[in-house]
């Protein structure tokens, strides 16, 4: 609490982590995308509601009003955001290998099908967000940031390390997942396991990009931790583009 407020200060209380209505996101989710499911057959205002383990396990797919394409992944069940220790129970779900199966959706609104590096993943930190309802941001990367993690690829290994140079001025550390989905790779463990505490995932933010790994489809695991004196409140949404224009 005491460095949220000194986000909230350094930001003259504008800033993601202020922000008023907290609890949007959740009350449009669970009272309203669920109910109409679970009542009509329908997950109006969301695009899909998946309830088949039950509420607990389930998600939504929600239409985010910035930009063309973009979506957010959100649970069914009341779990906050990256700092949960829900995230880590052994029976959680896999948001992020539902998320990147739901970037179907980014390619309809685009009207093709993207290349999987120009498509990425993020959750924001508590300081770099306005939601305290988990939710996963799916879209397109920035151009520019497609541009290094391809040119850089190649130096990201099966450890988390520092990405060999900054994004958006922002240092971030990298680590590689070899495999066509992350059915069997859980990025939010994969962060935990890194760190001497998992009560830190509360000062990171998280993305997964998609790649082209020795000539094999995989991924880019990126965590940015916040750096007030950096001005960084890892918020890794940064390094998408809601525009999406690596898809013209």
């Amino acid at each position: 609490m005491r460095l949220l407020l000194r986000v909230c200060l350094l930001l003259l209380a504008v800033g993601p982590a202020c922000a008023a209505d907290p609890n949007a996101l959740w009350n449009i989710v669970h009272g309203r995308c669920v109910p109409n499911q679970v009542l009509n057959n329908s997950p109006t205002p969301c695009a899909a509601v998946m309830l088949g383990h039950g509420e607990p396990q389930g998600h939504a797919l929600l239409k985010d009003i910035v930009g063309k394409s973009q979506y957010l992944l959100i649970p069914t069940l009341r779990v906050t955001g990256i700092e949960s220790p829900d995230i880590l129970r052994p029976d959680a779900p896999n948001y992020f290998a539902a998320a990147w199966a739901a970037r179907t959706e980014v390619e309809a609104r685009l009207g093709r099908a993207m290349p999987a590096d120009t498509l990425s993943l993020t959750i924001n930190s508590p300081f770099g967000r306005s939601q305290s309802q988990l939710h996963i941001h799916i879209d397109c990367l920035r151009a520019d940031v497609a541009e290094q993690l391809r040119r850089r690829a190649a130096e990201v290994g099966d450890a988390w390390a520092p990405f060999p140079e900054a994004l958006l001025k922002h240092a971030y550390i990298a680590r590689r997942v070899a495999a066509p989905t992350l059915a069997e790779a859980n990025p939010f463990r994969l962060l935990a396991a890194s760190l001497a505490d998992p009560a830190e995932m509360a000062q990171y933010s998280l993305a997964v990009a998609g790649a082209t790994l020795d000539g094999q489809p995989g991924f880019l695991l990126l965590a940015t931790k916040v750096d007030v004196a950096a001005a960084n409140f890892a918020s890794s949404e940064e390094l998408q583009d809601h525009d999406c224009a690596v898809a013209r």
